[in-house]
């Protein structure tokens, strides 16, 4: 099926849609890490989107560079302060290539499961490898998935029942780890509908797929607070090196 991409609505909504990712309390300790992680080197973001990362990011002196699939997405980062000045690549973050060598490469709030096949995942780890000086580090944030949550017989569960949201998973192949994600999200009196499907990944499929890519798993973390993911953790935050030459 290949990476999903945003269309001109959900660009234009996205934020609205995903207020709470955008609250400082969320992004300040995404930002606190990749700073510390970059060590004063550039940083490539896959995926940047609208900028929710990259501009505070580039606002604490990190040089940020970014690929972006969506055209309607970059539109929007164009319109943000200093979101002409950050360089972006237009193109699939499976293959697209950005001059430079980079101390960080970063993908973060589930996008990896945006590339719906595992052969296209591992092409995501492989560019960001490309990507990366020597002892750079890859960190990708993601959801771990739910299954154990679903009873017997039920293929889907609903995640978010509140006033102006109504979010549904449902795990259509279980043999590829496809998913379909189903929103309905009141914006500005109006109801918004966005369905697509997602790759769901496990953590110890992504520490696979880095050492195919060339990389080491450095460390695993519950959240951007660095707390230690265990056996029943739901959210994975994996940093990933590139062994010195």
């Amino acid at each position: 099926m290949g990476s999903h991409m945003w269309g001109k609505e959900l660009a234009q909504t996205y934020e609205a849609a995903s207020a709470a990712m955008f609250d400082p309390s969320v992004v300040d300790p995404v930002v606190d890490v990749l700073h510390e992680l970059a060590g004063g080197g550039p940083a490539l973001e896959f995926a940047i989107g609208t900028g929710r990362i990259a501009l505070p990011l580039r606002a604490r002196g990190v040089d940020v560079s970014g690929i972006e699939l969506s055209p309607h997405m970059l539109a929007e980062l164009r319109t943000k302060p200093g979101g002409d000045a950050i360089p972006v690549v237009l193109g699939d973050m499976t293959t697209a290539r950005v001059p430079g060598a980079f101390s960080l490469v970063y993908l973060v709030f589930n996008t990896i499961m945006n590339v719906t096949t595992q052969a296209e995942q591992v092409a995501v780890f492989r560019n960001a490898a490309a990507h990366l000086r020597a002892g750079g580090c890859f960190v990708v944030e993601v959801s771990v998935p739910r299954l154990r949550h679903l009873p017997p017989g039920e293929l889907g569960r609903v995640f978010d029942l509140s006033e102006n949201h109504v979010g549904i998973d449902t795990y259509d192949d279980v043999a590829s780890q496809v998913t379909w994600s189903i929103h309905w999200t009141v914006l500005d009196g109006k109801l918004v509908r966005d369905a697509a499907p997602y790759r769901y990944v496990w953590p110890a499929e992504l520490d696979l797929m880095a050492q195919l890519a060339g990389l080491r798993t450095r460390d695993r973390w519950a959240n951007w607070a660095r707390d230690t993911f265990g056996p029943q953790g739901e959210r994975l935050v994996a940093v990933f090196e590139k062994p010195p030459a």
